[in-house]
């Protein structure tokens, strides 16, 4: 079998409507099965997170060699970045651009990922073992912060910054089309507010924002994606559930 189909067969795909497509590894273990995203743009195509690193990702993509890509990062952690520095133009939040330049496990959080048991239920085509993981360095080339506007020409993207889960956490808000890209700020499944770099007073702050958005549809960084109704909801439960 040859590399690339290895590489293929490493990522699953769901077509979600004819502009985007979520992609996911199943054979890592499901708290690091983070989304992938891949958003088909009428002048540049949008990736949003990079998954483990396992297998080189650009090349599973169905995108025209000499068309422009855009690589967003969600956040720094390993699950969301391991194959952001295989893309060109790579664009993160301001507070965690330190980190992306770096990638250190304290950071990173790769070293949590090695230590877990059943990591990975199938060998990666890149041969890199669970154990030896480690995050390939990916300078931002864009720094973003509140409100800068991501354009792929037919749809754009404004940037929310939703600290909580991470330093730098952010969510792409496309008005036009309603759709939400969240990353790990909100999803569909147990949230984490527990590991290095989480903090729960400004994930709270998080909440009650996204408790208000009007959007339509929501692609979180794991799971399903769900309509406004269940982030509201998701978000309402997170701010009970931290009432003193």
């Amino acid at each position: 079998m040859s590399e690339a189909i290895l590489h293929m067969n490493w990522f699953s795909k769901e077509v979600i409507s004819d502009r985007v497509t979520r992609i996911y590894e199943p054979h890592v273990h499901k708290f690091f099965q983070a989304n992938m995203f891949h958003v088909v743009g009428k002048d540049a195509d949008l990736v949003i997170d990079f998954g483990m690193g396992l297998a080189d990702l650009r090349s599973a993509l169905d995108i025209p060699v000499s068309k422009p890509v855009l690589a967003v990062a969600t956040h720094v952690h390993v699950d969301h970045v391991g194959s952001f520095h295989e893309f060109e133009t790579r664009l993160g939040h301001a507070a965690e651009a330190e980190v992306f330049a770096h990638m250190p496990d304290g950071g990173t959080l790769a070293d949590y990922f090695r230590k877990q048991p059943g990591a990975l239920t199938a060998a990666a085509p890149s041969g890199v073992t669970a154990e030896a993981c480690r995050v390939s360095p990916a300078p931002l080339t864009r720094v973003l912060v509140e409100n800068d506007v991501i354009d792929i020409g037919d749809a754009s993207y404004t940037i929310l910054h939703l600290p909580g889960h991470s330093a730098g956490s952010i969510g792409l808000l496309a008005q036009k089309t309603g759709e939400f890209f969240s990353g790990d700020a909100i999803y569909e499944g147990g949230l984490v507010d527990d590991l290095p770099g989480c903090n729960i007073e400004a994930y709270k702050t998080t909440m009650r924002r996204l408790a208000a958005l009007d959007v339509d549809i929501v692609h979180g960084g794991h799971g399903v994606m769900f309509d406004k109704d269940r982030l509201h909801e998701i978000a309402a439960a997170y701010l009970a559930s931290k009432q003193d």
